[in-house]
Protein backbone atom coordinates (compact mmCIF):
# COMPACT_ATOMS: atom_id res chain seq x y z
CA UNK A 1 0.00 0.00 0.00
CA UNK A 2 1.24 3.51 -1.08
CA UNK A 3 1.04 6.32 1.57
CA UNK A 4 0.77 9.82 0.84
CA UNK A 5 4.14 10.57 1.99
CA UNK A 6 5.60 8.18 0.04
CA UNK A 7 3.14 9.91 -2.94
CA UNK A 8 4.37 13.03 -1.70
CA UNK A 9 7.77 11.96 -1.94
CA UNK A 10 7.84 10.30 -5.00
CA UNK A 11 6.44 13.67 -6.64
CA UNK A 12 9.21 15.92 -5.06
CA UNK A 13 12.10 13.59 -6.97
CA UNK A 14 9.93 13.73 -9.84
CA UNK A 15 9.98 17.46 -9.77
CA UNK A 16 13.59 17.55 -9.18
CA UNK A 17 14.24 15.23 -12.08
CA UNK A 18 12.24 17.42 -14.42
CA UNK A 19 13.95 20.52 -13.00
CA UNK A 20 16.99 19.07 -13.59
CA UNK A 21 16.28 18.15 -16.67
CA UNK A 22 14.64 21.22 -18.40
CA UNK A 23 17.49 23.50 -16.45
CA UNK A 24 20.32 21.57 -18.26
CA UNK A 25 18.59 22.00 -21.31
CA UNK A 26 18.56 25.87 -20.97
CA UNK A 27 22.28 25.37 -20.62
CA UNK A 28 22.63 23.60 -24.03
CA UNK A 29 23.08 26.92 -25.91
CA UNK A 30 25.62 28.06 -23.40
CA UNK A 31 27.77 25.01 -23.93
CA UNK A 32 27.51 25.40 -27.90
CA UNK A 33 28.21 29.04 -27.42
CA UNK A 34 31.77 28.03 -25.72
CA UNK A 35 32.77 25.72 -27.64
CA UNK A 36 32.26 27.90 -31.10
CA UNK A 37 33.52 31.04 -29.22
CA UNK A 38 36.71 31.35 -31.05
CA UNK A 39 34.57 31.53 -34.27
CA UNK A 40 32.41 33.81 -33.41
CA UNK A 41 32.41 37.77 -33.82
CA UNK A 42 32.98 39.92 -31.15
CA UNK A 43 29.23 41.81 -31.33
CA UNK A 44 26.35 39.50 -32.56
CA UNK A 45 22.74 40.47 -33.28
CA UNK A 46 20.58 39.54 -30.27
CA UNK A 47 17.15 41.16 -31.67
CA UNK A 48 15.65 41.49 -34.74
CA UNK A 49 12.64 43.33 -36.46
CA UNK A 50 9.46 41.91 -37.38
CA UNK A 51 10.81 41.49 -41.18
CA UNK A 52 14.04 39.49 -39.98
CA UNK A 53 16.52 42.37 -40.41
CA UNK A 54 18.39 42.58 -37.04
CA UNK A 55 18.57 45.93 -35.10
CA UNK A 56 19.88 44.88 -31.79
CA UNK A 57 23.48 43.77 -31.11
CA UNK A 58 25.32 42.61 -27.71
CA UNK A 59 28.77 41.59 -27.09
CA UNK A 60 30.09 38.27 -27.82
CA UNK A 61 30.15 36.84 -24.33
CA UNK A 62 26.71 39.14 -23.38
CA UNK A 63 25.44 36.44 -25.68
CA UNK A 64 27.19 33.32 -25.64
CA UNK A 65 27.01 33.74 -21.63
CA UNK A 66 24.10 35.86 -20.89
CA UNK A 67 21.04 35.05 -22.79
CA UNK A 68 20.96 31.03 -21.46
CA UNK A 69 21.67 32.24 -18.20
CA UNK A 70 19.05 34.82 -18.16
CA UNK A 71 16.28 32.47 -19.32
CA UNK A 72 17.50 29.52 -16.77
CA UNK A 73 17.18 32.49 -14.46
CA UNK A 74 12.96 32.87 -15.70
CA UNK A 75 13.25 29.02 -15.57
CA UNK A 76 13.75 28.44 -12.34
CA UNK A 77 11.08 31.11 -11.18
CA UNK A 78 8.13 29.85 -13.02
CA UNK A 79 9.18 25.88 -11.64
CA UNK A 80 9.38 27.31 -8.28
CA UNK A 81 6.26 29.19 -8.95
CA UNK A 82 4.34 25.85 -10.28
CA UNK A 83 5.64 23.54 -7.61
CA UNK A 84 5.18 25.64 -4.65
CA UNK A 85 1.36 27.34 -5.79
CA UNK A 86 -1.55 26.33 -4.67
CA UNK A 87 -2.70 24.70 -7.76
CA UNK A 88 -4.02 21.21 -7.64
CA UNK A 89 -6.68 21.39 -10.74
CA UNK A 90 -3.28 21.35 -13.16
CA UNK A 91 -3.54 19.29 -16.80
CA UNK A 92 -0.81 17.35 -16.91
CA UNK A 93 -0.26 17.62 -20.61
CA UNK A 94 -0.31 21.38 -20.07
CA UNK A 95 2.07 21.26 -17.63
CA UNK A 96 4.33 19.79 -19.00
CA UNK A 97 4.32 22.27 -22.05
CA UNK A 98 4.53 24.95 -19.19
CA UNK A 99 8.03 23.46 -17.89
CA UNK A 100 9.50 23.18 -21.43
CA UNK A 101 8.19 26.63 -22.92
CA UNK A 102 11.82 28.37 -21.05
CA UNK A 103 14.06 25.49 -22.45
CA UNK A 104 12.15 25.81 -26.24
CA UNK A 105 13.19 29.53 -25.70
CA UNK A 106 16.62 28.49 -24.71
CA UNK A 107 17.37 25.96 -27.78
CA UNK A 108 15.57 28.31 -30.49
CA UNK A 109 17.18 31.70 -29.06
CA UNK A 110 20.71 29.93 -29.19
CA UNK A 111 20.28 28.26 -32.53
CA UNK A 112 19.06 32.22 -34.07
CA UNK A 113 22.14 33.67 -32.31
CA UNK A 114 24.98 31.37 -32.86
CA UNK A 115 23.79 30.88 -36.42
CA UNK A 116 23.42 34.11 -37.56
CA UNK A 117 26.99 35.34 -35.58
CA UNK A 118 28.88 32.05 -37.49
CA UNK A 119 26.98 33.78 -40.74
CA UNK A 120 24.18 31.74 -41.62
CA UNK A 121 20.92 33.07 -43.01
CA UNK A 122 18.51 32.42 -40.37
CA UNK A 123 15.31 33.45 -41.49
CA UNK A 124 14.26 35.36 -38.01
CA UNK A 125 11.21 36.51 -39.59
CA UNK A 126 9.24 33.01 -40.03
CA UNK A 127 10.96 31.11 -37.52
CA UNK A 128 10.23 33.65 -34.75
CA UNK A 129 6.19 33.86 -35.30
CA UNK A 130 5.76 29.90 -36.34
CA UNK A 131 7.53 29.05 -33.03
CA UNK A 132 5.05 31.83 -31.24
CA UNK A 133 2.06 30.45 -33.67
CA UNK A 134 2.72 26.71 -32.33
CA UNK A 135 2.87 27.88 -28.56
CA UNK A 136 -0.69 29.25 -29.59
CA UNK A 137 -1.73 26.36 -31.25
CA UNK A 138 -0.74 23.68 -28.35
CA UNK A 139 -1.72 25.63 -25.13
CA UNK A 140 -5.20 26.79 -27.05
CA UNK A 141 -5.49 23.08 -27.53
CA UNK A 142 -5.47 22.55 -23.44
CA UNK A 143 -7.03 25.40 -22.03
CA UNK A 144 -10.52 24.09 -22.22
CA UNK A 145 -9.03 21.41 -20.17
CA UNK A 146 -7.63 23.70 -17.78
CA UNK A 147 -9.54 23.41 -14.48
CA UNK A 148 -10.21 25.89 -12.36
CA UNK A 149 -7.36 27.59 -9.98
CA UNK A 150 -5.16 30.71 -9.52
CA UNK A 151 -1.97 30.21 -10.61
CA UNK A 152 -2.78 29.60 -14.37
CA UNK A 153 -5.34 30.56 -16.61
CA UNK A 154 -7.67 33.47 -17.37
CA UNK A 155 -7.77 34.79 -13.52
CA UNK A 156 -10.60 37.43 -13.33
CA UNK A 157 -12.96 37.69 -9.94
CA UNK A 158 -15.96 36.11 -12.10
CA UNK A 159 -13.61 33.26 -13.48
CA UNK A 160 -12.51 32.01 -10.28
CA UNK A 161 -15.58 32.41 -8.39
CA UNK A 162 -17.73 30.86 -10.58
CA UNK A 163 -16.43 26.80 -12.21
CA UNK A 164 -19.27 27.37 -15.18
CA UNK A 165 -18.20 30.83 -16.28
CA UNK A 166 -14.60 29.59 -15.87
CA UNK A 167 -15.29 26.17 -18.28
CA UNK A 168 -16.60 28.53 -20.42
CA UNK A 169 -14.28 31.34 -20.83
CA UNK A 170 -11.33 28.71 -21.27
CA UNK A 171 -13.18 26.94 -23.83
CA UNK A 172 -13.49 29.95 -25.43
CA UNK A 173 -10.10 31.09 -25.01
CA UNK A 174 -9.01 27.20 -26.31
CA UNK A 175 -10.54 27.96 -29.76
CA UNK A 176 -9.29 32.04 -30.33
CA UNK A 177 -5.56 30.80 -29.01
CA UNK A 178 -6.28 28.14 -31.67
CA UNK A 179 -7.43 30.49 -34.32
CA UNK A 180 -4.35 32.82 -33.71
CA UNK A 181 -1.88 30.12 -33.79
CA UNK A 182 -2.66 28.86 -37.00
CA UNK A 183 -3.33 32.75 -38.24
CA UNK A 184 0.46 33.15 -36.88
CA UNK A 185 1.40 30.05 -38.95
CA UNK A 186 0.31 31.08 -42.00
CA UNK A 187 0.75 34.39 -42.14
CA UNK A 188 4.32 33.73 -40.88
CA UNK A 189 4.87 31.42 -44.16
CA UNK A 190 3.21 33.81 -46.90
CA UNK A 191 5.19 36.32 -45.26
CA UNK A 192 2.27 38.60 -44.22
CA UNK A 193 3.60 39.13 -40.67
CA UNK A 194 4.60 42.48 -38.86
CA UNK A 195 3.57 44.59 -35.90
CA UNK A 196 -0.19 45.16 -37.01
CA UNK A 197 -0.68 41.73 -37.86
CA UNK A 198 0.94 40.28 -34.54
CA UNK A 199 -0.77 42.95 -32.47
CA UNK A 200 -4.02 42.01 -33.67
CA UNK A 201 -3.99 38.53 -33.30
CA UNK A 202 -2.63 38.82 -29.65
CA UNK A 203 -5.74 41.51 -28.67
CA UNK A 204 -8.06 39.04 -30.10
CA UNK A 205 -6.93 36.16 -28.63
CA UNK A 206 -6.97 37.64 -25.40
CA UNK A 207 -9.49 40.12 -25.50
CA UNK A 208 -12.06 38.42 -27.21
CA UNK A 209 -12.09 35.46 -23.62
CA UNK A 210 -12.23 38.18 -21.50
CA UNK A 211 -15.12 40.18 -23.33
CA UNK A 212 -16.96 36.62 -23.43
CA UNK A 213 -16.24 35.91 -19.45
CA UNK A 214 -17.67 39.44 -18.54
CA UNK A 215 -20.28 39.40 -20.82
CA UNK A 216 -21.75 35.86 -19.59
CA UNK A 217 -20.66 37.54 -15.93
CA UNK A 218 -23.28 40.39 -16.71
CA UNK A 219 -26.16 38.47 -18.23
CA UNK A 220 -25.97 35.11 -15.79
CA UNK A 221 -24.08 35.62 -12.50
CA UNK A 222 -24.09 38.92 -11.24
CA UNK A 223 -26.29 39.98 -8.98
CA UNK A 224 -27.05 36.75 -8.60
CA UNK A 225 -26.67 33.45 -8.22
CA UNK A 226 -23.22 31.70 -7.69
Amino acid sequence: MVTGFERGEGTVKANKKELLLTSLVCLLPLLAGVALYPRLPETMATHWGFDGTANGWSSRAATVFGLPLFILALHLICFYAESHGTNRNMNPVLRTVMLWICPAMSLLGGALTLGTGLGYEMHVGTVAPVFVGLLFLILGNYLPKLRRNRTMGIKLPWTLASEENWTRTHRAAGFTWVAAGLLMVVSAFWQLHGPTVTVVLLVLAVGIPVLYSYLYYRRHEKGGAQ
